[in-house]
């Protein structure tokens, strides 16, 4: 049985605090996952991250036309994949897929797969479990930059605790709990939201959600180290 992995990266850790692409980070990551000896498939999901939001912001108040703000999140987490192929170099497959069509000829390369957003009002988390339910991954990792799922905004409290095990129930209470009615604006982030939640109800798929900041976890996990810092999300 092929072992298919999809990785969600957020596309602000691509990117150092002063807004500057963090090429030593974007380096580490892509050779921690060309040291594959587990996956027969592996698709990285790129967000758009801080800069993305920051156009978002922009042509929002020039515009007050939330499709367009869509689009433009979805050019720049596009823009992010070129980013990671660049650095992937012959490991991946060098076109950024824009649709499921297209992301089924490029897995049969069986090279790295980048992709970023897909369509108007899905979050890049919706579409990494969109595209994980689509290759049959065995696993779904995402990074974020916050060690996981927490109680609540470990931004905003810290007595903030870590959730490391999650149902999908206890999830859509937290995602019901935490939202508000900017949930579907373009850019707005949340770790999942509503659409990705029953995207991921019917898909069945495991879920690890752990930090990207400095990829330790992350290199744990891929290393198939057993005590990992992060939430597991299941049925």
């Amino acid at each position: 049985m092929n072992k298919n992995i999809v990785i969600k990266i957020g596309g602000s850790l691509l990117f150092s605090e002063g807004k500057t692409i963090n090429s030593k980070k974007i380096t580490e990551f892509c050779n921690i996952v060309k040291n594959n000896k587990e996956y027969d498939s592996i698709v990285i999901v790129c967000g758009g991250g801080i800069i993305a939001r920051e156009y978002i912001d922009v042509i929002r108040d020039f515009t007050q036309n939330e499709a367009l703000c869509d689009l433009i999140g979805i050019d720049i987490s596009r823009i992010n994949s070129r980013l990671v192929i660049s650095n992937l170099k012959e490991f991946a497959y060098p076109q950024v897929p824009k649709s499921i069509e297209e992301l089924s000829i490029a897995i049969l390369t069986h090279r790295i797969v980048v992709m970023g957003g897909l369509q108007l009002g899905q979050s890049t988390t919706s579409v990494a479990i969109e595209v994980a339910e689509y290759i049959n991954a065995n696993k779904l990792i995402i990074l974020t930059d916050v060690d996981g799922i927490f109680d609540k905004d470990p931004k905003l409290f810290k007595d903030a605790k870590l959730i490391k095990n999650l149902s999908y129930d206890k999830l859509r209470d937290i995602i019901l709990h935490s939202s508000g009615d900017k949930q579907a604006d373009a850019g707005e982030y949340r770790i999942f939201d509503a659409v990705s939640l029953q995207i991921l109800k019917r898909s069945n798929i495991t879920i690890m959600v752990i930090s990207g900041k400095k990829l330790i976890q992350f290199k744990k996990f891929w290393d198939n180290e057993k005590e990992i810092i992060g939430t597991t999300i299941s049925n």
